[in-house]
């Protein structure tokens, strides 16, 4: 039986010329071919020189760079689950992460070791190391004294790769367990369904904890064995300045809507471009249309999310339709149900559930929650609701469960309410997200005090710092007597959303 492993894929579609370029991050370093081979096989000597076995965890905070990639990829090799968070999160935050995944290896940048070093000694993390962006830390310094281990593990396709966690409505974050075979089918259709070519070049400015850059993006291009503009964050002057050495972007719709405010993006500097990708947050009709104007491309919008990758998208070749994320994937079968389970006929509004080899397998440690996202035959209930056409293309028209998408970021609001709540003087709290010219969606707390407390929206936010990483916190607090309620108590959001829609308008 073939090796399933995700790395050995990569590995066998490499390009013959070991001096091909695949990570190219300017004045930060390139990474050629040949040195993925090397510099993996050197870190997974020292991922079993700390005792990293197959199946172990690694959890990593790490800021955006090729030495970070490097990491995933030899933990690919090794057969370790790697786990990646977010580097906003504070150290309450990755307190949470450390206890509820058990992992043998942490890795942090420098800045934070002193703090996170306590932190998962508290959590009993066996082992912590330091990577930096600039290839300073212990992790780099250990990985290049040893030899090559060059054997890459052997793997069963429902071996796990990642695990990758998202907020509940619960407020608990979830671990959503992601196998070798989830990541390599999904890879693979996107791979051939977005008509990837050899001669690709991705620009790459989204950050690499989350399934869109790590996974979708990254992963196209080592199938490919195409060279990526690897650029630390979004930058408009700098995405401006390299879309004529590209011909895919990935982005969210923040990334649309600055290059659009930019006064040096003209049609020329798209001439080019082959595709014009976007998820992670609804797409504006609007902005499809001036985006469309401009550059003379259509955006090519798409859906997926944490337990399943990528599930639907517009076609490259046909009718891309603003407002629509396309059809089902190939492979992936989807419908849409009521709250019992009930299936809809085509143009009604339900739930969107799938089925395909990219769900996921589960939830970390949580085998009960786990079953409750999932119908008895067998189907993943996603949450959003949609409609579906007769054709099949899927629309998203709401989201279940109060999602918030702010900046491409999945927000839940009962995570932020608990920490408001928590604050004194806060009798009680409601989160919703309100249209935002930027995020698309922006965080608003709507807050009762006390009645006998002394707060404001300054101290409010001031509070959070250090309780919520940023992308999380407020951007505005309103204060109020009290919160809208139904008959049965429950509070009115879409009242709220109402009345503070035009907050940012």
């Amino acid at each position: 039986m073939s090796n399933a492993n995700l790395y050995a894929l990569f590995r066998d579609r490499f390009p013959n010329d070991p001096n091909a370029l695949f990570l190219d991050a300017a004045d930060a370093g390139r990474l050629h071919y040949a040195e993925v081979s090397e510099q993996t096989a050197q870190m997974v000597a020292l991922l079993r020189q700390l005792g990293v076995q197959k199946a172990d965890r690694v959890v990593v905070q790490v800021d955006k760079s090729i030495h970070a990639v490097m990491l995933y990829l030899a933990c690919l090799r090794a057969g370790a689950i790697f786990i990646p968070l977010n580097t906003a999160y504070t150290a309450s935050e990755v307190g949470y992460f450390l206890r509820d995944s058990m992992p043998r290896l942490f890795v942090c940048a420098s800045a934070k070791q002193a703090e996170l070093a306590a932190l998962a000694a508290d959590c009993q993390v066996p082992k912590v190391l330091s990577m930096d962006a600039d290839g300073g830390g212990e992790w780099l310094d250990q990985a290049r004294a040893l030899p090559a281990y060059e054997p890459i593990a052997e793997l069963d396709g429902d071996d796990l790769a990642a695990i990758l966690y998202t907020s509940g409505t619960t407020g608990r974050s979830k671990g959503a367990m992601l196998s070798h075979a989830n990541l390599a089918t999904n890879a693979q259709v996107l791979f051939e369904h977005w008509h990837w070519q050899q001669d690709d070049v991705l620009l790459h400015a989204l950050p690499i904890f989350h399934v869109h850059g790590l996974f979708v993006a990254l992963h196209c291009a080592l199938l490919g064995g195409s060279r990526v503009l690897f650029m630390p964050r979004f930058d408009t002057d700098q995405v401006i300045a390299n879309l004529t050495r590209a011909t895919v972007m990935m982005g969210v719709p923040t990334f649309y809507t600055r290059l659009l405010e930019h006064s040096d993006f003209q049609p020329d500097l798209c001439a080019h471009m082959r595709l014009f990708i976007s998820g992670s947050a609804p797409l504006p009709a609007a902005i499809h249309a001036e985006f469309e104007r401009r550059s003379g491309h259509r955006i090519l919008e798409r859906y997926g999310m944490t337990e399943a990758g990528m599930i639907t998208s517009n076609p490259v070749d046909g009718k891309r339709i603003a407002g629509t994320v396309g059809f089902p994937l190939p492979g992936i079968s989807a419908r849409v149900a009521d709250e019992q389970g009930k299936v809809l006929p085509a143009g009604q509004t339900g739930v969107l559930e799938i089925t395909g080899p990219n769900v996921f397998k589960g939830y970390w440690q949580m085998p009960e929650k786990t079953m409750q996202e999932f119908r008895p035959d067998g189907w993943f209930i996603t949450g959003d609701i949609v409609t579906m056409a007769e054709d099949g293309r899927v629309t998203i028209v709401g989201r279940a469960k109060d999602l918030i998408i702010s900046g491409g970021f999945n927000l839940y609001p009962k995570e932020i309410e608990t920490e408001i709540d928590a604050l004194p003087g806060v009798k009680e709290s409601a989160v919703i997200g309100v249209p935002h010219p930027d995020l698309g969606e922006a965080v608003t707390a709507v807050v009762v005090a006390d009645s006998t407390a002394d707060i404001s929206e300054a101290s409010l936010i001031a509070g959070l710092q250090d309780r919520l990483a940023r992308f999380k916190q407020p951007k505005r607090v309103m204060m109020v007597d009290q919160l809208p309620r139904n008959s049965m108590g429950k509070v009115q959001k879409n009242i709220l959303r109402e009345t503070y829609r035009d907050t940012f308008a």
